[in-house]
């Protein structure tokens, strides 16, 4: 473990010594939902993101009266290259073994460092089972105390889908990452046609592209997101919202400052993406509202969550945070991938030669069945 690893376990210890215990009760008494924290009955509040956020800049040991920089007209600066690469080893979905429990221990945060570090020098060496997290050698080295990316419910786990959810689920949800079958571009996903990840699909961390960048105007924050070319222009002047008869891939967003705090309801979606990664799997409804939470907390640090309330697909609303990273010199690198590209083409030419092949089989006397559809609706 390096000196940084053993830095961030000792910082973890003294954390929990002197802080946790009270915070995490602060984020299980966090008063409810209203009109000006989340929407939909959510159990994620305001106050539960700054609780959140009190945790997080504890075990960091950023300074409690550290202000975020301003713009010029007064607005908190979120403006920078950001990251999600350094929580690439916590798992969206929390462990059984973690229970209703927020955070590691010391211990079990040392041990997830130390997996952490043999991931850097797998990608340093361009050896090893765990190369695929080679954006990690020079993309952030904090490895965060979160037991799971969803942290509510409290059980840290995605609910359960609705029956109406079960019926819409198809093999199009999963495109090149299942077994087809390919007949049109319809049965593809939009990231799979280089059109958008979606909002969360956009931000989970991912093999490499997990970039974002973020500027601001007296109007409106811009972010800009590395994989694709998806850019999202986020109204913080009250500008009235599209007409719901105007649905969007990314939603209609509206910002807002609270404190230093920025919240973003976002509405008007389509039921074309989904919320896994690289916005793979189940699609989502139409009906879904995400509210995000965005404060920084240190020249390096930016504390995200997202909230996704859809009674149509999920049984309850569910929170995940995603602290963001700006390592020194990061910045966001093109990524070749268009609409036009030849993936999709190539899919359906070598589908329908296989359907050639499979009646020329049938009328030898051959059945070749085709593999089975898989019936993931998470994938990377």
């Amino acid at each position: 473990m390096t000196l940084t690893h053993r830095a961030a376990a000792a910082a973890c210890a003294a954390s929990m010594a002197l802080g946790f215990p009270t915070i995490r009760e602060a984020l299980a008494q966090a008063p409810p939902a209203d009109s000006r924290t989340s929407e939909g009955g959510s159990g994620w509040t305001l106050e539960r993101h700054r609780a959140l956020v009190a945790s997080i800049r504890d075990f960091l040991k950023r300074p409690a009266a550290w202000q975020p920089p301003r713009t010029p007209w007064g607005h908190p600066s979120l403006e920078g290259f950001w990251t999600s690469d350094s929580v690439h080893g916590v798992p969206r979905d929390r462990p059984a073994r973690f229970g209703h429990r927020m955070f590691l221990t010391d211990a079990e945060l040392a041990e997830r460092a130390a997996a952490e570090e043999q991931t850097r020098i797998n990608a340093f060496n361009a050896s090893g089972a765990q190369t695929s997290g080679r954006d990690r050698l020079w993309r952030g080295s904090i490895t965060f105390p979160l037991t799971s990316l969803v942290v509510d419910p409290p059980d840290g786990r995605t609910p359960p889908v609705t029956p109406l959810a079960q019926s819409r689920r198809a093999p199009r949800d999963r495109g090149s990452f299942g077994e087809g079958p390919f007949n049109t571009v319809e049965d593809f996903t939009l990231y799979d046609r280089c059109i958008t990840r979606g909002i969360v699909g956009g931000v989970l961390p991912v093999s490499y592209g997990n970039g974002n960048r973020i500027v601001q105007t007296p109007e409106a924050v811009v972010i800009s997101y590395e994989m694709i070319h998806d850019t999202r222009i986020v109204p913080v002047n009250g500008r009235p919202r599209l007409s719901p008869r105007v649905p969007q891939y990314l939603g209609d967003s509206r910002g807002r400052w609270e404190g230093d705090t920025l919240v973003i309801e976002t509405t008007n979606f389509t039921d074309r993406t989904s919320i896994g990664p690289n916005g793979n799997g189940l699609r989502h409804s139409e009906e879904m509202t995400i509210v995000e939470h965005f404060t920084r907390i240190a020249d390096d640090v930016l504390v995200y969550d997202m909230t996704m309330i859809d009674p149509k697909t999920y049984t309850q609303p569910f929170t995940i945070a995603v602290p963001l990273v700006s390592p020194p010199g990061f910045q966001l690198l093109p990524y070749d991938c268009h609409e036009g590209n030849e993936a999709v083409r190539n899919i359906l030419s070598a589908e329908r030669t296989e359907d050639r092949a499979l009646e020329e089989d049938l009328k030898r006397g051959v059945v070749r069945p085709r593999r089975p559809v898989q019936a993931d609706i998470d994938i990377n």
